[in-house]
C-alpha cells in the first residue's frame, strides 16, 4: 500500500504536491528546488504529463527518480498522446519502478499545445483508461489476456471541477470515474469557499476522499487570464483587488495570505489539499504553516 493510499484510507487530512518535468533534460530546478521545497510537507507528489501539450521530459522518468529518492510520486497520464497499448505498458513500467499512484487524464488537445500539427490520439479517455487501471488491477489487460503478475495495490485518481456551470455534469463524471475505479480525486482549482462548499455537500455521498486543489496566485493579471481561459476557474474579486493593490515586492506576501486565509475556510470540507504552486514552491511551507498544517 502506498503512502498515499493509506493516508487517505486512515482519513488523514492529506496534502498533495505538484512539479511538471522540464523541457529538456536538466533537471536541476525541478529536483533540486522545486521538489526540495516541498518534499517534506506533502504526502506525495504529482508529476505532470506534457501539461497544457506543451512537450516535456517524460511524467515517468521523474516519478522514477522520486521513488529512487524515497519519495512517492504519483504520475500523471493523459491519453492525448499514446494508445491503449503505450498507455498500459506505461503503467506496468511505472509498477515495477515502485510507482503506484496513478492520476487518469483525458488531456488538453494538440491544438492548445508547442506541437499543434501533432496528431492527437484519445484512443482512451479519462474513465476508460480508469477502466483499464482496474482491470490490471485484477490481473487482465483491455484484450482480456492474463498477467503475468499483478499490479494489484495500484491505487487510481482522477480529477473533477466544483466550479463548473452547471456542476451537475462534474457530479455525473465523478460518479462514472468512481464507478471505473477512482479511489481518491484530486480538484481543478477553486477560490470561492461558497462554491466549493455547495460542491462538497453534493459530492459527499461518494464516500471518497476529495482533495481541494489549489493555484497559488501569483498576480492580479495570472487571476485575470485564469477567469478568461481556464474553464470552470473563477478567483473572486476579493482576491484579485488585493493582488492589484499590492506592490511588486509584497505580492508574494500578499498572495500567501489570500491563499491561507482560503485554505482555512474550505479544510473542515474535504480530507486534505492539492497544492499547485506554479515555481512558487518556495512559498508552500510557509503557507503550511500560517494554516498550522
Amino acid at each position: 500500500m502506498s503512502r498515499l493510499q493509506e493516508s487517505l484510507e486512515q482519513g488523514k487530512f492529506t496534502i498533495t504536491g505538484e512539479v511538471g518535468p522540464p523541457k529538456g533534460v536538466d533537471l536541476h530546478h525541478c529536483m533540486d528546488e522545486e521538489v526540495s521545497y516541498i518534499k517534506d510537507r506533502v504526502v506525495a507528489i504529482n508529476v505532470t504529463d506534457n501539461q497544457s501539450s506543451v512537450m516535456r521530459i517524460s511524467s515517468l522518468s521523474i516519478c522514477a527518480l522520486l521513488a529512487q529518492q524515497g519519495l512517492e510520486p504519483i504520475l500523471q497520464i493523459t491519453c492525448r498522446d499514446r494508445n491503449r497499448l503505450g498507455i498500459q505498458g506505461d503503467i506496468l513500467g511505472a509498477y515495477v519502478l515502485g510507482i503506484r499512484n496513478i492520476l487518469a487524464l483525458t488531456g488538453d488537445h494538440n491544438t492548445a499545445g508547442d506541437h499543434p500539427d501533432s496528431k492527437p490520439v484519445y484512443d482512451l479517455d479519462s474513465v476508460s483508461l480508469l477502466t483499464a487501471l482496474t482491470s490490471l488491477k485484477n490481473g487482465k489487460d483491455l484484450a482480456g489476456e492474463e498477467l503475468n503478475g499483478i499490479p494489484e495495490d495500484i491505487i487510481p485518481g482522477a480529477i473533477v471541477t466544483p466550479g463548473a456551470d452547471p456542476v451537475e455534469m462534474q457530479l455525473i463524471k465523478m460518479e462514472i470515474k468512481i464507478e471505473a475505479g477512482a479511489r481518491f480525486f484530486q480538484t481543478q482549482a477553486i477560490y470561492d469557499p461558497k462554491v466549493f462548499e455547495s460542491f462538497m455537500n453534493k459530492a459527499s455521498r461518494y464516500k471518497v476522499p476529495v482533495l481541494c486543489g489549489i493555484v497559488i496566485i501569483k498576480s492580479a493579471g495570472m487571476a485575470k487570464y485564469m477567469n478568461n481561459f481556464v474553464p470552470g476557474v473563477q478567483v473572486p474579486d476579493t482576491m484579485i483587488t488585493p493582488l492589484k493593490e499590492a506592490s511588486k515586492e509584497d505580492r508574494p506576501k500578499k498572495s500567501i495570505e489570500l491563499m491561507a486565509e482560503f485554505i482555512k475556510e474550505v479544510k473542515p470540507m474535504c480530507q486534505g489539499l492539492h497544492i499547485m504552486a506554479m515555481g512558487w514552491e518556495r512559498y508552500v511551507p510557509e503557507l503550511l504553516d500560517i494554516c498550522d498544517l
